[in-house]
């Protein structure tokens, strides 16, 4: 499309220096034959070495000489270009048409008969200028093209950043589940097995609803209520996890996985089991964003197995959580993480996808 729009310019250009050209000629008899005439010239004369001109600097040139950056070689083969097709164009020229004028506007020619030499040079200058455009066009397209494929590999690069940080967290989970099963089997193989099914629920929703970019925050919210139940068989304890949802899901998308690791940290830092409401978990679904807040209160008797301020709370599994939240939401979330002896608070809040 580009190529066509300028050729078009090309003509509408040499049709109004015609036009003009005709109609300052006080001499002038008839303005419509005499620029059928002149365009009939510049088509089968002028046209000939523009048009070589533009496509040998386009596709020779450009690649060869421009893009090694080698310009003052790249202008004087363009200017041998042009001269060479204004020369075979002249002889075209001179071949199909008795009138040796390049634009015949009246008998006798206002100017005289061109020469052969003013000619070529004439069109030699109108070649190179044609052959610039076809650089300056060759040289807009490789940008655009360059900015494309810089974009497709932010992209590709961003897709396989992702998908690391998420086989990195996704065994993390399994790990802590996998260790608690073998504990249970052998003091109760009644909830093992139920701790199996919950388990398997899990894996699925991480092996074949993980896989999009986003998912339904109503699945999402499905997820953590299977895992909190996943939980409360682990510590026996009914009141140990407070669970709430304010506002409706609807038909909202978010990530995958954002909230779970967070919860995951909380399950794993409240130390006593027997404690009631030991972890206070609440979503609220607003209409831009939603917003989690995750709470673990922290027996002091126990906190030398919390370290606070220390790299030991969420250790590995925090850090990438935060690169995961930065590379899907760019800054577009907030996220809060508060420590104290006896409570761990986290306040995360993301936009919809």
């Amino acid at each position: 499309m580009l190529h066509i729009g300028v050729w078009l310019i090309y003509f509408l250009m040499v049709g109004i220096v015609l036009v003009v050209y005709s109609k300052t000629d006080v001499n002038a008899v008839d303005h419509t034959a005499r620029i059928m005439n002149a365009f009939q010239n510049i088509l089968l004369f002028a046209f000939i070495p523009s048009a070589v001109s533009f496509y040998l600097y386009y596709f020779i040139l450009f690649p060869q000489y421009i893009q090694q950056k080698k310009y003052v070689t790249a202008l004087l083969a363009g200017l041998a270009v042009s001269f060479i097709t204004s020369v075979l164009g002249y002889i075209l020229h001179r071949y199909f048409i008795e009138t040796g004028q390049v634009i015949d506007m009246d008998e006798g020619g206002r100017h005289g008969r061109s020469t052969a030499l003013r000619t070529i040079i004439v069109m030699t200058v109108i070649g190179t200028i044609c052959g610039v455009v076809g650089w300056i066009l060759r040289g807009f397209i490789d940008w655009f093209n360059e900015i494309k494929l810089k974009e497709a590999l932010k992209e590709k690069n961003h897709a396989m950043e992702m998908a690391l940080v998420k086989l990195q967290l996704d065994p993390h989970l399994l790990f802590n589940t996998i260790n608690n099963i073998d504990s249970l089997i052998i003091t109760d193989a009644t909830a093992a097995s139920e701790y199996l099914n919950k388990l398997s629920d899990i894996m699925r929703f991480i092996l074949y609803e993980t896989k999009t970019d986003k998912i339904l925050l109503a699945k999402e919210i499905e997820y953590i209520q299977k895992y909190i139940d996943l939980q409360k068989i682990r510590t026996a304890n009914e009141n140990y996890v407070q669970l709430t949802i304010n506002g409706q899901a609807g038909h909202k998308f978010i990530a995958p996985m954002v909230f779970i690791p967070f919860i995951e940290n909380a399950f794993k830092h409240a130390t006593n089991k027997k404690m009631i409401n030991a972890i206070t978990i609440q979503v609220f679904i607003h209409e831009q964003t939603i917003q989690l807040i995750c709470e673990n209160k922290i027996d002091i008797k126990q906190k030398t197995k919390y370290a606070v301020g220390g790299n030991s709370v969420g250790g590995l599994g925090n850090e990438l959580i935060e690169k995961r939240l930065q590379l899907i939401y760019n800054d577009r979330h907030t996220l809060e993480i508060q420590k104290t002896e006896d409570l761990y608070h986290v306040n995360l809040t993301i936009p919809y996808e």
